[in-house]
């Protein structure tokens, strides 16, 4: 009697969140943030800004948006105020519903600009919408291309959650986080700002330029609304996902090889915070049928 050779049973992969990373009008940032976004487990697709404002993709089919760094509209009359315009008036109550129905938001560089320009951010309660932050000329009067070190903050922000210190790259010429004093009082007391400005040594930079490359108050580099969903941080994440982003890579990779051993790559400090997001959404939304 023939015995039939049967394939064994495969449970069905648990399903990947779905992440939108807009591109267009001068975002240039979104090839790299929608591969990170691939690499920490999300499913990454790159969505022109034309097709979600005139609808012919809807941001509720996804559980992340992703607003990448550049300079969408050539920063004309500010940076990120035109992108936040058009995202205002095209999807204003598309995003409330996206951000209620537990969906998570990250704005970098130009992204964070943009969220702020929309009031997403700071979202403090009973101010959705309300413009009480901006991001203001650096201090030091020029654009930073630069590397710097972070420290993250206590807070209830997902994308940092069990982070301490990271090392990121910035390159932006308005990354100086401004507020007045009541609401940066609020923000910390609330545990909305989820990223400082540090030393090498995790020290807070406490304003010290370079440390601090933008004279930030209060050495704020990334923020988050009331609930902990929607960030916004200048640093950009997508840029040291790997060791091989890394400006000291190659001085590593000789160290190893004087030792005789190949160079392993590392993974980078930013791919965290895209897990984070992932594994959240796997978990609250996706999972709990969010």
């Amino acid at each position: 009697m023939k015995t039939q050779n049967r394939k064994p049973k495969t449970e069905n992969p648990a399903p990947r969140p779905k992440a939108l990373v807009l591109y267009g009008y001068g975002l240039n940032c979104d090839f790299e943030t929608a591969y990170a976004l691939s690499q920490a487990g999300a499913e990454a697709e790159r969505v022109h800004v034309s097709d979600l404002i005139r609808g012919e993709k809807s941001l509720l089919d996804y559980h992340l948006l992703a607003v990448p760094g550049g300079f969408s509209w050539g920063d004309d009359h500010g940076a990120g105020v035109i992108l936040a315009l058009r995202l205002k008036l095209a999807l204003g109550s598309a995003l409330q519903e996206f951000i209620a129905a537990g969906r998570l938001v990250i704005g970098i560089c130009n992204g964070f600009q943009v969220l702020v320009n929309l009031g997403l951010l700071p979202g403090l309660p009973g101010r959705a919408d309300a413009r009480l932050a901006a991001l203001i000329p650096n201090d030091c009067g020029n654009f930073r291309d630069a590397w710097v070190h972070l420290k993250a903050v206590d807070s209830k922000c997902v994308f940092t959650k069990g982070l301490d210190r990271l090392e990121l790259p910035i390159r932006h010429g308005e990354g100086k986080f401004y507020a007045d004093g009541p609401v940066l009082a609020e923000l910390a007391d609330r545990g909305q700002i989820a990223l400082k400005y540090a030393g090498p040594s995790g020290n807070l930079a406490m304003g010290r330029f370079p440390h601090n490359p933008n004279g930030s108050l209060l050495d704020i580099a990334g923020i988050c609304d009331a609930t902990g969903r929607v960030l916004g941080l200048m640093p950009h994440p997508e840029a040291h996902i790997s060791s091989f982003q890394h400006p000291t890579w190659t001085r590593e990779k000789e160290a190893w090889r004087r030792r005789g051993e190949p160079y392993p790559e590392q993974v980078g400090s930013g791919l965290a915070i895209f897990r984070n997001a992932v594994n959240y959404l796997a978990d609250k939304v996706i999972g709990g049928r969010g």
